[in-house]
This record gives structure tokens, C-alpha cells and sequence, in this order.
């Protein structure tokens, strides 16, 4: 097998020429809030590495796009144009995921073509996860299997989650990674070898369910000493210890509060919160100490005191990891708190990793991306990883592999 990994069948694996080839990529990207225009191109730049060696295939690419509700629940239109440019070539769109315009799209494809469909999220089974078996009977699936002929799973930063489109074709289609996820596998392996303690993780974003899910995991995995939290989930943790009042306007806030608050009482020891917060008045930055807050929702970044203090525990990590912004950097009013964390990183003399698109950007507009040891668009995944989890997108390719490595080039197949 020409597989870098025993139990994962690639792209080298099957001859997939004039086949039509499913590519679950990721090019879920920040979008403006105020003109709906995306703000990052990097993870749909990725998605095209697997796309360029499918040149004489019938392409589909699938991915989601923000969360049902969101400002970023857009359509994926603009990721086709985008996406067009990297490639060099037309790319398709159709505005269905799996209804007769999709199916109808998909079969009148010819060698080379690529269509992108519309947002997996508007395809309500995406927006649940699902065991494999569960996954190959969805509507989903059924109806996608019965136009294509491959599966390649290229959506590193969604591994963690179990949606239709990712652990749902393993058994039904020939399954296999794309270029991307051999990729970060391959980079993965080495900055584990390196890492040393302390871990000093900076969790920052607005994804607050990933958040305490990340940090659970990376407590139990022994690779968090401490966690400095900023952003959105800074002020759950800031409630749940009653520093704080006053609503969040967050969805199933109080159960998100509770749960931090037991994370809290667990492993006190491991967190460190914002003494200082950011907040817009008058159009102007204004830092007030955490006890003066009176409205969480105004709150745009961490304050002085809390990067100085940051910083400082930063520098004296042996290895730094940082997934989501601190503050809304956007917004150059309020990019500070990301900027001078970023910058700490990039200077720590530890292994440093970065994650998730936003500061993906952040680190491009600062010019210290190669500073960093190691950058990917992932998020939650990547905690996931390297806390030693169960990830499905893997599970789902072992199985592929049990199901259709004897149908393989030089196993017996075609």
C-alpha cells in the first residue's frame, strides 16, 4: 500500500480518473459581520491542494459554513469564486446540497469539472452527529452515494465531529484522506514528538461548547498547566465564579455556565481569568476592571493587565498553544489583546502551535506566521488531537480501509 498511514487509504491508493469523486473539504471561513464578504481566504486556499491532483475526475466539493443562525451561516457562492482563482480553471455552483438540482448537477459533470454545493448546514442531518451506521442511512448519504463513485475526507478542522458527510460514506463508497490530512497528520507527529512541559494553553473564540470541551480534554490528556482564557468563554468562567453578571445573549447560557463552573471547582488551579476587560463607549476603547463590568455583552477584548500577565506565563512556557481570538481584532480598537498575545507566542522560545482560521489571519496581518512552530486552521480538532481523543474522521477512514483496501491498486483491484 502506498498509504502513509497502515490503516488510511489515499489518493494514490485508486486510479480516479473520469470517477466522481465526493471531497469533503473545510472552507468554513470568517465572514464580515457588516458586509457578509469572507475575511480569510487561507482555508479555502487548502482545500485546493487535494482538488489540483483530481484534474481528470468529476470534482463535488462539500463543507459547511458557519452555525445555523450566525452571521456566518451564509451560502457558498463567494468560497466557488474564490476557489475558481486558486485553481486556475471554472468552478461550478449549484444553490441545493442533495435535492434534484444537486443530483442533477453532479451526474452531468465531465472529466475535469469541479461543482461546489451549497452550505452542508442547510441539509438539517449535517447539523447532528451520527455513528457510522447511523450516518450511511441518513437522506444525506443515500442520495449522494447513489451519483458518485469516491469519498475524500480533506476536512482536518471538522475530524472531531461525527456529521453525515464525514463518517457517513466509509462502509457505502471507497473512503480515503485527502492531501490536507495526510499533511497535518505527518506535521502532527513531529511537533508531538517535540512538545515539553509546561503547557500553557490561550483559549480565546466564541465557540464556548468547543471551548469546554477543549479544555477538558486537554486537562485530562496532561497537556494544559495552565489555561489563560479570553474571549467569550472567558466570561462564562467569569459568571460561573460570580465575578460577573448579567445575561451573555449566548444559547443554552446557563447550562454553558454550570458546566464551567464544575470545570472550575475540578481543577482550579489550572485557570487563570481576566482581571481587566475592553469595552466600547462613545466609539472608544475604554478598559475597566472586571468587578465594573455591567454589561458582559459589551465586553470587545481582554484588558493592559491581563496581556501583561499573559504574556509573562507565555514566556515562561515550554510549550505555548493558542486556539481562538481574545478579543474582536477585527475590529482595530479591540485587536490588541490578539495581536500582543500572538506576538508573546512568536517570541516564546517553547514549541508554539496556533490554531483556527481567525488567528490564522491575525498572524498573516502581523507578518509572524513563520515564526510559529506550527499553524493550522483547525480548531477544536486539533485540541482533540492532541489531548489523545477519539476522533470520528479517522475512525470513519479505518473502517474505509477494513471495508475497501482489497479493491485498492495492488490489492487485487482496479
Amino acid at each position: 500500500m502506498s498509504s502513509a498511514n497502515a490503516n488510511v487509504l489515499t489518493l494514490d491508493d485508486f486510479d480516479l480518473e473520469g470517477k466522481t469523486v465526493f471531497v469533503r473539504a473545510d472552507m468554513n471561513s470568517s465572514i464580515d459581520p457588516r458586509t457578509g464578504k469572507i475575511m480569510d481566504n487561507s482555508r479555502i486556499a487548502e482545500a485546493a491542494v487535494t482538488l489540483r491532483d483530481l484534474a481528470r475526475s468529476k470534482v463535488v466539493v462539500a463543507s459547511h459554513q458557519g452555525r445555523v443562525g450566525g452571521h456566518d451561516y451564509v451560502s457558498l457562492e463567494q468560497h466557488a469564486r474564490i476557489l475558481e482563482e486558486y485553481l486556475g480553471r471554472p468552478v461550478k455552483f449549484v444553490d441545493d446540497v442533495m435535492g434534484r438540482a444537486a443530483l442533477q448537477e453532479i451526474r452531468s459533470l465531465s472529466d475535469g469539472e469541479v461543482l461546489v454545493l451549497d452550505n452542508l448546514r442547510f441539509a438539517a442531518e449535517e447539523n447532528f452527529e451520527f455513528t457510522i451506521d447511523e450516518a450511511m442511512r441518513t437522506h444525506f448519504v443515500r442520495r449522494l452515494s447513489s451519483v458518485i463513485d469516491f469519498c475524500v475526507l480533506d476536512a482536518f478542522p471538522t475530524a472531531h465531529r461525527a456529521h453525515p458527510s464525514i463518517v457517513g460514506f466509509a462502509k457505502v463508497k471507497p473512503t480515503m484522506a485527502g492531501r490536507l490530512v495526510m499533511k497535518e497528520l505527518k506535521s502532527l507527529r513531529k511537533i508531538q514528538s517535540v512538545m515539553k512541559a509546561p503547557f500553557v494553553t490561550v483559549l480565546g473564540g466564541a465557540k464556548v461548547r468547543d471551548r469546554l470541551e477543549a479544555m477538558e480534554a486537554l486537562i485530562q490528556g496532561g497537556k494544559a498547566d495552565k489555561i489563560l482564557l479570553t474571549g467569550l468563554i472567558a466570561l462564562v468562567f467569569l459568571k460561573a465564579v460570580g465575578k460577573i453578571k448579567g445575561k451573555l445573549n449566548l444559547q443554552n447560557e446557563e447550562q454553558m455556565v454550570e458546566k464551567a463552573r464544575t470545570i472550575y471547582q475540578k481543577y482550579d488551579e489550572k485557570f487563570e481569568l481576566p482581571e481587566d476587560l475592553a469595552v466600547e463607549r462613545n466609539g472608544e476603547r475604554v478598559e475597566l476592571p472586571v468587578s465594573s463590568i455591567e454589561d458582559p455583552t459589551q465586553v470587545r477584548d481582554i484588558g493592559s493587565a491581563t496581556v501583561r500577565r499573559y504574556v509573562r506565563l507565555i514566556k515562561s512556557a515550554g510549550t505555548v498553544f493558542v486556539s481562538g481570538p481574545p478579543g474582536v481584532f477585527e475590529d482595530d480598537r479591540f485587536s490588541y489583546g490578539t495581536y500582543e498575545i500572538l506576538q508573546a507566542t512568536a517570541s516564546s522560545l517553547g514549541i508554539t502551535i496556533v490554531s483556527g482560521g481567525h488567528l490564522n489571519a491575525a498572524l498573516q496581518k502581523l507578518g509572524v506566521k513563520d515564526w510559529i512552530d506550527y499553524v493550522s486552521t483547525a480548531g477544536g480538532a486539533l485540541v482533540m488531537y492532541l489531548a489523545g481523543k477519539k476522533m470520528p474522521m479517522f475512525e470513519a477512514l479505518a473502517v474505509s480501509y477494513e471495508t475497501w483496501s482489497n479493491v485498492a491498486k495492488g490489492r487485487g483491484g482496479a
